[in-house]
């Protein structure tokens, strides 16, 4: 039987999502608490890895396992196993063609910036800390170039093993609430490092130090090494993938079908 769930983690004291042969990553934890509650070993299949310090509202994996249990079991017996910093929000069977990674027709990414002259305390783990005003309006203008279907070189990190730079951003927003900016973007994949090294370059606009031509510009020049720096992981959260409804999947994480239609037949999937 294949099982699907949905997973929120605090990424700030892991490596990352994909299980490594030393440190600590939230696929090693999540295997582990599973393969108690299965009483066999359980490897599970994401629907996008997240880097260290990255963290998940609701990551989508799934697995198999010929173990009888209930969703409630599999829900609360992998919560009684795993560390505070990650827990599973639901569990429920799926088709055996559901597929957490090739399935999924959108993924969306939220970065959280304290913009503010004081760096956080109590929001330190989950925002990132910009001291200058930042003109948000001026990063939202600049951000739409980025809709569309386009080569996103100029923001892929060197380590990136993605076939293709070509990737869809269906949405990108950039707002203010208070002393809190979020830019939340939308897309049918993303490339390593692809929302925070779009972040690092939003930021120089948004205090005024470049215009906002310059992101334009900097995607179609494709040249990574003139964009700007890698943001700081401690902002960005993985927010949901999105499926078609067939799947029956909580409503966090299904396309309505007027959305499904709009987008690719299939995406590869990738971290940011």
């Amino acid at each position: 039987m294949r099982i699907a769930l949905g997973i929120e983690y605090d990424g700030t004291d892991f490596l990352g999502w994909q299980r490594l042969r030393h440190g600590r990553t939230v696929q090693g934890v999540v295997e582990a608490a599973l393969s108690r509650v299965a009483a066999h070993a359980v490897e599970v299949t994401c629907a996008g890895r997240t880097d260290a310090g990255v963290h998940a509202r609701c990551q989508v994996v799934h697995f198999d396992s010929e173990a009888v249990r209930s969703a409630r079991a599999w829900t609360l017996g992998a919560n009684s196993n795993l560390p505070a910093d990650v827990a599973v929000l639901w569990a429920q069977p799926v088709a055996d063609e559901f597929h957490a990674r090739f399935a999924a027709r959108s993924r969306r990414y939220r970065y959280t910036i304290l913009n503010r002259p004081m760096r956080a305390a109590l929001d330190a783990r989950g925002m990132a800390w910009e001291r200058c005003a930042l003109d948000t309006g001026a990063m939202h203008a600049a951000a739409q170039a980025l809709l569309g279907e386009h080569d996103f070189s100029a923001f892929r990190t060197a380590q990136c093993q993605a076939r293709t730079p070509m990737r869809q951003v269906q949405a990108i927003d950039v707002a203010r609430s208070g002393e809190v900016v979020t830019i939340d973007i939308a897309a049918n994949a993303f490339l390593h490092h692809m929302v925070r090294n779009i972040v690092g370059s939003l930021l120089p606009i948004g205090r005024g130090e470049r215009p906002v031509a310059w992101l334009a510009q900097l995607l179609q020049g494709r040249d990574r090494t003139v964009a700007g720096p890698t943001a700081a992981a401690a902002g960005l959260v993985f927010v949901a993938p999105a499926y078609p409804a067939q799947w029956c999947l909580p409503p966090q994480c299904t396309l309505s079908d007027a959305q499904a239609a709009l987008l690719p037949r299939r995406a590869p999937g990738a971290g940011a």
